[in-house]
């Protein structure tokens, strides 16, 4: 068998057993093993031996010392002790870490090993016959294991640390866990197996030994008392025994902020001076409540409590700052009112529930504001003034007075004046010494219906001190103005107007200003002859109508008329005035309501049109003119002439418009059926072929009979021939044709209904509406219209020769 020198393998004989044993021995031939069974029967077991013996072997890691280490021996049966037998050693580390004695078999380590860095190496072993050099046993494998040993101190790779807790929090309230490592072997001994230990903080931290876990160990640290912490953690291997190593961390812990104190004044009465020139909502002062919280916990809002305060004056929270900003509500004054009390309470906005028990998060504190005297400019009595005067008024004439005080004790004189920075200034003075306004000039309401000055006032022993009044001096009207027709526009005269018909409806204006409303009458001057032309007449409601005395007016014989209006406002006192009225006669359109006196180029020029513009509108007129007639002669040029024979002889008319026949049906009515149906019988052409040849009949040159008398002819019955004829002929294409007769027959007995050769006398209807048929009856409304006018004036002159 295999000797193996080893002092591990002896140690450690837990990892061998017979069956081991048995297995690595080097013989070849087998060996019978009993096992006796439960029932009494024997079990024959049969083990194939080998000629190596060995197992794992073990070598200390960092071996310090002058010789090799010595790992171990390899052996085998073969070797009888004289040399023939040689050991070969290969793979990780062999003939560098580890060396051989290729005799003896003895392993040795050179080197001084490291677990952490290699835990184990894989070698291979051979023995081969010295003599022969033939292996004696197969290529085996083995490991060596480094053995650890305690050589690594447990770290904390990423401290120190930061952590952070509320104040006030309770006993055991986790902080922070800390975990060190241990580079050691954890599956052997105790070399990697760590226990924590606070070595400072204590006694306000503490750290759980296996966990690592750090909590509190006081209840309700104050973090305004002391906010942050050192706290050194030890982790120690070989599970705290002496001799282990150990290393340490730091954890810095910050105690967080809880709204745990309430806000505080710094006294219970404070004093404050504002003077009664203060400007309100400025402010005056601040006061500020302390509070040791942080951030959101730290937040007062300030409040007054009492009416007498709350009245006069506000306080705002400067977040900032965290203090409270009074301000001025309203105007002080001193003689009124020289003190007030403010009573201010400052509360926190956010409150925690559970420290409630602490007291109420609120504090108040007592203000007094003393005002102080300061001399104030003159106050006048009101804010503005409204003052009123009549125009054409008197200069010096008194508009009103405005009045002043010195608010102060001594209760100075005060003087008056007009700020001449105003346009006021040339129309109105003041009195020094009253304050009475007057006019300085003659004022027109017509011009300037309102007035705004500025009066000043000072103190005669301080004019410094200057206070400014509005004043709105409103001039009151008087009847100063004559009316005026209010028209600038010529008035149009129709050529065709009739004899009271209303030409123009005219209105006045005038410059006055009446309380009740305008009233305007009109009327003709006096003292002249009678207008032949044309008439007035007051509407009565501010207004008068022209109308034409007379018809029959020409621009050609007179263009232009002019007509007189007097008008009268009816105020007091009563004014009037005469304005003249240019009346111009026009030929108007009819059947329209605009009227216009305007030539077509004036027209034109009207409406924005140069005269350069005007040639080329016409000269691109002239050129279209001359495309349509070249157009229209060419087409003609090209027709092509209608061919009928010359035996043909007849009156056709022949129509293109029917849809039926097409180009083909040039069959047209032949007129001698309108004249003579009788003879309608003979000819009886066919509507769809050209006749041959018209039969010849003895008669006039144009081969024709002529026609019967009209008493001979029956119309009716020749209608219904041609149409029976139509009917039955099929030879003939379908078409409607719409055919005229133009014979109108005799012998009616109520004779003819036309007006023309009828003779009557003048009709007593008035025709002066075809005036409004537009003008395509304007000749004929002219020509009845004379008649009518030329009767009247003949039957006129008839009553007057009989009376």
């Amino acid at each position: 068998g295999l000797a193996k020198s080893n002092v591990l393998l002896r140690e450690q004989t837990a990892f061998w057993d017979a069956d081991q044993y048995s297995d690595l021995t080097g013989k070849d031939n087998h060996e019978q093993a009993l096992t006796k069974l439960a029932n009494g029967e024997t079990e024959v077991h049969h083990r194939p031996k080998r000629g190596w013996i060995w197992n794992q072997f073990f070598v200390l890691e960092e071996h310090i010392g002058p010789d090799a280490q010595y790992v171990g021996k390899l052996h085998s049966n073969s070797d009888k002790g004289d040399g023939s037998v040689r050991y070969i050693l290969s793979g990780e580390g062999a003939g560098s870490i580890f060396i051989i004695n290729e005799v003896t078999g003895d392993i040795h380590a050179t080197e001084s090993l490291d677990r952490e860095r290699k835990a184990h190496y894989v070698l291979h072993a051979q023995a081969f016959d010295r003599n022969t050099e033939k292996p004696l046993e197969p290529m085996s494998e083995f490991i060596i294991k480094v053995q650890d040993i305690n050589d690594n101190a447990p770290t904390f790779p990423d401290g120190p640390f930061v952590a952070a807790v509320p104040e006030m929090s309770a006993l055991g309230t986790s902080v922070y866990q800390v975990t060190a490592t241990d580079a050691d072997d954890p599956t052997y001994g105790n070399s990697a197996r760590v226990v924590y230990s606070i070595l400072q903080g204590q006694p306000y931290f503490s750290v759980d030994p296996k966990t690592g876990v750090i909590r509190t160990a006081l209840a309700n640290m104050d973090r305004e008392a002391r906010e942050h912490y050192a706290v050194v953690i030890q982790a120690k291997d070989m599970a705290g025994q002496v001799g282990g190593l150990s290393g340490s961390t730091t954890i810095n812990i910050t105690l967080t902020d809880v709204n745990d104190n309430p806000p505080k004044f710094q006294q219970k009465n404070y004093q404050l001076y504002v003077p009664e020139s203060a400007q309100v909502g400025k402010p005056v002062g601040k006061i500020k409540a302390n509070d040791e919280d942080l951030g959101i916990n730290a937040e007062i809002k300030y409040s007054l409590i009492n009416p007498e305060g709350a009245a006069m004056f506000s306080i705002a929270t400067d977040w900032d700052t965290r203090e409270g900003i009074i301000s001025l509500k309203k105007p002080l004054n001193y003689e009124r009112k020289k003190t007030y009390t403010l009573q201010i309470e400052g509360v926190n906005t956010h409150v925690e529930p559970r420290f409630s028990y602490l007291g109420p998060f609120k504090d108040t504190a007592t203000l007094k504001i003393t005002v102080g005297d300061v001399d104030e400019a003159p106050v006048f009595s009101m804010d503005y003034y409204i003052m009123d005067v009549y125009e054409n008024a008197q200069i010096g004439t008194e508009v009103g007075a405005v009045t002043a005080r010195d608010p102060d004790s001594k209760n100075s004189p005060v003087r008056y004046f007009i700020d001449r920075g105003e346009h006021g200034e040339k129309y109105f003075n003041v009195d020094m010494d009253s304050g009475v306004i007057k006019i300085t000039q003659s004022l027109d309401r017509e011009d300037i219906p309102w007035h705004n000055i500025t009066v000043m006032a000072s103190e005669v022993d301080n004019p410094s001190l200057v206070s400014r009044v509005p004043v709105t001096v409103q001039v009151l009207d008087v009847n100063d103005n004559p009316p005026e027709i209010n028209t600038d526009e010529e008035v149009i005269v129709c050529e065709s107007l009739r004899p009271g018909q209303v030409i123009q409806t005219i209105t006045a204006v005038d410059k006055d200003d009446f309380a009740n409303g305008q009233r305007f009458s009109f009327s003709l001057p006096s003292g002249i002859p009678v207008n032949p032309n044309f008439t007035l007449k007051d509407n009565k409601d501010n207004t008068a109508s022209i109308s034409t005395r007379r018809r029959r007016f020409s621009q050609l014989v007179q263009e232009l008329y002019e007509l007189p209006v007097v008008v009268w406002d009816g105020g007091e006192p009563e004014l009037s005035s005469t304005s003249t009225l240019t009346l111009r006669v026009c030929p108007c359109q009819r059947g329209g309501r605009l009227q216009t006196c305007q030539d077509k180029m004036g027209l034109l020029s009207s409406a924005g049109l140069s005269t350069g513009a005007l040639i080329a509108i016409l000269l691109c007129i002239v050129i279209l003119l001359a495309i349509v007639v070249l157009f229209i002669t060419l087409r003609r040029s090209k027709k092509e002439p209608l061919v009928i024979s010359e035996e043909d002889i007849r009156e056709n008319v022949v129509t293109y418009d029917d849809e039926g026949g097409g180009e083909e049906d040039t069959e047209a009515f032949d007129i001698i059926a309108l004249r003579n149906p009788a003879a309608a019988e003979e000819l009886k052409f066919r509507r769809d072929v050209r006749p041959e040849r018209a039969r010849q009949r003895n008669g006039p040159k144009r081969g024709y009979d002529s026609p019967p008398e009209p008493d001979q002819v029956d119309v009716q019955e020749f209608i219904k021939q041609r149409l029976v004829e139509a009917d039955m002929d099929t030879s003939g294409p379908p078409y409607d044709s719409l055919q005229t007769y133009a014979f109108e027959g005799q012998g009616s007995p109520t004779g003819s209904i036309s007006s023309l050769d009828s003779p009557g006398t003048h009709s007593e209807q008035d025709y002066n509406y075809l005036d409004d048929w537009g003008p395509e009856f304007e000749k004929l409304a002219e020509l009845y219209g004379e008649d009518m006018n030329a009767a009247e004036t003949d039957m006129a002159v008839a009553m007057t020769a009989a009376t």
